[in-house]
């Protein structure tokens, strides 16, 4: 079997198509089947206020879509068009191996690894920052 597998700790919460499950007091995994599913973790949630930076405001786009917030179809090329605009600034290997994976999740609909994908080059990106602060 394939699938999204999830790996939950005590009271845990995460949205699946709109409703707020919270997982009980152990650990737990399980597997999402339905291909079509939107899940969002909420401890992985970006708040709107936060969404300050380039790869910050790709994350919050595409979980716009699995909170239900917007359209796949109209985030889809929003999102393909961001991800090669970062594409021409973080030309390092590591980063367009995690670009390339987001691309293709999004290509095949996974909004859930797309940004799960994009997500890892936040503390690059913060470095980035960090470093050309005066």
């Amino acid at each position: 079997m394939t699938g999204l597998v999830l790996k939950l700790g005590p009271k845990e919460r995460l949205l699946i198509n709109g409703a707020v499950v919270e997982n009980g007091d152990r650990r737990s995994r399980f597997t999402i089947l339905s291909p079509n599913a939107n899940i969002l973790r909420l401890r992985d949630a970006i708040h709107p206020d936060d969404a300050t930076t380039p790869v910050r405001r790709i994350c919050y786009s595409a979980q716009l879509v699995l909170t239900g917030d917007a359209a796949p179809e109209v985030v889809k090329h929003q999102l393909l068009r961001r991800i090669e605009e970062l594409s021409q600034i973080l030309t390092d290997g590591d980063s367009r191996k995690i670009l390339s994976q987001a691309t293709d999740a999004l290509v095949r609909q996974q909004f859930y690894q797309c940004l799960r994908a994009l997500k890892a080059l936040i503390p690059r990106e913060d470095r980035l920052l960090a470093a050309h602060r005066p």
